[in-house]
């Protein structure tokens, strides 16, 4: 499969439909997605980028109808991860001269990764490449997401591919955002950048003011995951303006994990206790130990203010809660209040350690948190529910 941008220049990577998590198990990805590379021709022969391994071969074969792999003049690795640089092992044994423009962290990665010494040519940002009526420009993106990270613009057709800012986890065979569903769309824009560069929020906003003070024309956004923005790409652009500034909605989320339902139970009270004080407020409430992770990540990364709960276990907590509250301190959640609850039998420490991850995940701790023995009765739960009134009232 393959489909033009433009006249000069084709898509011709690969939509996994199959895959259901990214990074090991680290990131799900429930609407699959897809490998974007590019095929540009000009005076000159450009492939942007390749495809993950396990598709190498039919990648090459697709590429074989495309061109003669010989006319491939340059190679452009805008990041060395293996979901973009999969298939250059077996490229570059049918083309092994041809040149890989890449940063110089691009390149010791790629050497790292495959143990290869290709010709690789390294550029910075501002660095050009004459391609005939066009010209390529490189834009360093240093840890967006990877420190060998980069971005390419394309003058003429005026597209900027991005690499893995802008994108998203989405197989559609559709493949622009004027042609796809909104909702699916949207949605998984925000958890791919709530649960991977929320931790360069600032690298963001900087590097994105600094592509716009260049004043380039904009036509198209290629992505190397997802959909390519081609209508209004600057909407996406703007998205990330916002959600690098401390995002947050209107938003409260309870996350849990619980034993027996007493924990669960101390939550709804917790939740109408909010409501009561602020019925316009959106709470939702998640079982850490049933809910995807990063849509748990995701839900936190909209809201205000957190809560989060477990039963007490072994003198600690439950290990879905705590797993989730170890994500944040990786991810770095900024501007967000929080509080903590928890149920147990008979040693009780749940609270305590809640309240210290909270803390070494750099969340703001807004009241002491609240225990209950056993089973909330009828006065636990009017407890709980004063908690929550409490927790709204110091938003």
């Amino acid at each position: 499969m393959s489909f033009k941008l433009t006249d000069k220049v084709k898509w011709v990577g690969k939509i996994d439909w199959e895959l259901r998590t990214f990074h090991g198990e680290e990131y799900s990805t429930h609407k699959g997605s897809s490998y974007n590379s590019y095929l540009i021709k000009d005076e000159k022969t450009v492939l942007i980028d390749t495809v993950w391994g396990p598709f190498a071969h039919e990648f090459i074969e697709n590429l074989k109808k495309e061109i003669d792999l010989n006319d491939i003049d340059y190679i452009i690795a805008q990041h060395s991860e293996v979901d973009h640089s999969g298939a250059l092992p077996l490229l570059m044994k049918e083309i092994p001269n041809t040149p890989i423009y890449c940063t110089a962290n691009g390149a010791k990665i790629l050497k790292g990764h495959y143990h290869e010494d290709w010709n690789f040519v390294e550029v910075k940002t501002g660095d050009t490449l004459n391609i005939g009526e066009s010209t390529l420009t490189f834009v360093e993106a240093r840890m967006l997401h990877w420190p060998d990270s980069m971005m390419t613009y394309m003058s003429g057709d005026n597209i900027l591919f991005s690499n893995d800012a802008f994108g998203q986890h989405y197989a559609s065979d559709l493949m622009f955002n004027d042609l796809v569903d909104q909702c699916e769309l949207w949605a998984e824009c925000i958890k791919y950048y709530a649960n991977i560069l929320t931790p360069f929020s600032a690298l963001v906003t900087k590097k994105i003011e600094e592509v716009l003070s260049f004043n380039l024309p904009l036509s198209m956004i290629a992505t190397s995951h997802g959909i390519i923005w081609r209508d209004n790409p600057a909407q996406i652009v703007e998205k990330y303006l916002e959600w690098a500034t401390s995002y947050q909605e209107n938003q409260i989320t309870i996350v849990y994990d619980t034993m027996w339902d007493c924990t669960k139970s101390m939550a709804e009270s917790i939740s109408e206790g909010i409501k009561s004080v602020d019925k316009n407020v959106t709470v939702k409430l998640y079982n850490a130990g049933i809910t995807d992770k990063n849509d748990i990540i995701t839900e936190l990364f909209k809201s205000k203010a957190v809560l989060f709960g477990s039963s007490t276990v072994n003198k600690s907590i439950m290990h879905a809660t705590a797993g989730i509250l170890e994500m944040i301190k990786g991810i770095g959640f900024k501007n967000k209040k929080a509080a903590a609850f928890g149920s147990y039998g008979w040693s009780g420490e749940c609270v305590d350690v809640l309240e210290q991850k909270i803390k070494d995940a750099k969340l703001e701790l807004v009241q002491e948190g609240i225990k209950i023995l056993w089973n909330p009765d009828e006065n636990g739960k009017a407890e709980c529910v004063e908690f929550g009134k409490s927790f709204a009232e110091k938003l």
